[in-house]
């Protein structure tokens, strides 16, 4: 495969082309065709290290190996322009993709799949986040992706402890809450420490469809626990 970070990062020291295709070991056809596209996408030296060159190409060139995949690669420019809008969410832009992908006979990416490589291409191509939000008025929830660990101090065992995530996006205000587990009353006693933390209710809770707050996420609706919904209407907010 070219080495599209070793490109960019020659590029970044101002080498010539020609210079740039004998360090990477490719053409200067290819290198002038990685340059025009990275312009074109907005990348630039420096990449974070976990980036890879396959990321990158499937950002420069998209499409161009789809046949590698059954998946139908999205619109990843349409997707964080239609986000700048208000009340537009990744579920409902995911559930949108969906439809259009199946209505061709095409298969569409997971829900998972598809938020992690949005924000994988938001990230490469440094991609500004335009979503404006009012003070207090909602609050982002989640499990964070990887847990931290403690030691018990009798055994010098490793013990894995899964971190709530609660978050003002006007003002990235954040609480964090490390539990013994996962399971539905954990979820709904960390809302009450949270709001508490806060020193109010938001108008609107926004869970990212994980499972102790969602029993199904289907491309016609989301089923919420009944348990969660009780807490939101016992303390006046909604959800999304």
């Amino acid at each position: 495969m070219t080495d599209y970070r070793e490109i960019l990062r020659l590029l970044s020291l101002e080498h010539s082309q020609r210079s740039i295709a004998r360090e990477a070991k490719c053409s200067r056809d290819t290198v002038a065709e990685v340059l025009k596209a990275a312009a074109k996408a907005g990348i630039a030296w420096p990449l974070d290290d976990d980036v890879t060159n396959k990321d990158i190409r499937e950002i420069l060139f998209p499409g161009r190996y789809a046949f590698a995949s059954p998946y139908t690669v999205p619109d990843f420019q349409y997707i964080h322009e239609e986000l700048a809008k208000k009340d537009v969410t990744l579920t409902l832009l995911w559930e949108e993709y969906c439809q259009r992908v199946r209505a061709t006979g095409g298969v569409p990416y997971m829900y998972t799949q598809f938020c992690e490589k949005y924000r994988r291409w938001a990230r490469v191509t440094k991609a500004t986040m335009r979503i404006s939000h009012k003070p207090g008025d909602a609050m982002q929830v989640d499990w964070a992706g990887d847990p931290l660990f403690i030691t018990d101090s009798v055994t010098g065992e490793l013990e894995a402890v899964p971190i709530f995530v609660a978050v003002l996006p006007c003002s990235w205000y954040t609480y964090a809450e490390a539990c013994c587990d996962m399971k539905q009353e954990r979820w709904l006693l960390c809302h009450v420490h949270a709001f508490s933390y806060f020193g109010g209710v938001p108008r609107l809770l926004i869970p990212d469809n994980c499972k102790t707050a969602t029993t199904a996420n289907t491309r016609y609706e989301t089923v919420l626990n009944r348990s969660y919904q009780e807490l939101a209407e016992h303390f006046g907010t909604s959800i999304r």
